[in-house]
């Protein structure tokens, strides 16, 4: 690499580091919809929670994680609460919006079952497109939801749903594995105590594939994945990081990380086109970076960690109760 090179590609990747002001919040918006039976009920209410608490360990503040369960999530009470957390997200947040429950598909219209009137795809749709945030993710767990994938589809919004299109109406078991990966090492494969979107998606689709395989039953659902950066936006931290109170200065390197990886990939898939050595040579310059990076992201999780740094200590970041409507 020469050294007019070796300089732009600094300026470049710094530049990068800096697409997301440190003052960036994580907003998080979880709704359960109707149950129908006792069972369901319970069981989405419970994955709602949970998933929210998630939330509060990955960087949400507790003002920003709202959960909207049971009779709140009739439209009469769940307009107001859109438009409340809709005017709430400025253009640099990132927002993640869940949805658990059953939903429907009549061949033209997908709908999110709640008590009294269902709200449409159309209805979602314009909530989703009336927020500024800089980078969305839409988790839709529901029955049929495969259906909404090319409507809501956005630049800087990944979407994730529980099955391929609106023809798959079973009730889904995406939502149970999805709450399981938010919590779980195994879906954090780089091991690294961050679960992003994309190892939690990747997760969930497997185990509930092997559910299928195990019951020897028909798989009746099949997730999709619809957008880019998944694997940059976090949804769970696990261990020690989930003791790490908000912090700009390491929010900041993780997302550095999240470039680097992003160039990193991008050398491995111009390897074919690059003589060798000006591969190797620009190879060892990112694995450096990154090696560089791991000892400053770890040291500054030292700093506010104290003593309970890898001793599974008391939580630095206080409480983080999610508010619940």
């Amino acid at each position: 690499m020469t050294r007019a090179r070796a300089i732009l590609f600094v300026v470049s990747l710094a530049m990068s580091c800096m697409t997301q002001p440190a003052q960036a919040a994580v907003r998080v918006l979880i709704i359960s919809g109707l149950g129908g039976e006792p069972g369901y009920e319970q069981k989405f209410e419970t994955q709602a929670k949970a998933v929210a608490s998630a939330a509060s360990r990955s960087g949400a503040a507790t003002k920003d994680v709202v959960v909207i369960t049971g009779e709140q999530a009739r439209r009469t009470a769940l307009d107001p609460e859109l438009k409340k957390f809709a005017s709430a997200v400025k253009s640099e947040d990132q927002v993640v919006i869940v949805l658990i429950g059953h939903g429907s598909f009549d061949g033209e219209e997908y709908r999110f079952n709640l008590p009294g009137p269902d709200i449409t795809s159309k209805d979602i749709l314009a909530f989703l497109d009336s927020m500024p945030a800089s980078q969305m993710l839409v988790v839709n767990a529901t029955s049929a939801s495969g259906s909404v994938i090319e409507q809501w589809r956005k630049p800087n919004r990944v979407v994730i749903t529980a099955t391929k299109s609106g023809g798959e109406r079973n009730a889904t078991r995406f939502a149970e594995y999805w709450v399981q990966a938010l919590s779980s090492s195994e879906a954090d494969r780089d091991k690294n105590e961050i679960v992003t979107a994309a190892e939690a998606y990747d997760y969930a689709s497997k185990k509930v594939a092997d559910t299928f395989k195990s019951d020897a039953s028909l798989a009746t659902e099949h997730s999709r994945l619809d957008g880019k950066n998944a694997e940059r936006i976090v949804v769970a931290r696990l261990g020690s990081a989930a003791l790490l109170p908000n912090d700009a200065q390491l929010d900041a390197m993780m997302k550095e990380q999240g470039t680097l990886e992003t160039q990193l990939d991008a050398l491995k898939a111009k390897k074919g086109s690059l003589a060798q050595d000006e591969y190797y040579g620009q190879l060892e310059k990112v694995l450096l970076d990154v090696a560089r990076l791991d000892k400053r992201i770890d040291a500054r999780k030292t700093e506010l960690l104290g003593p309970a740094a890898g001793t599974g200590g008391s939580s630095a970041g206080g409480s983080n109760a999610p508010k619940t409507r």
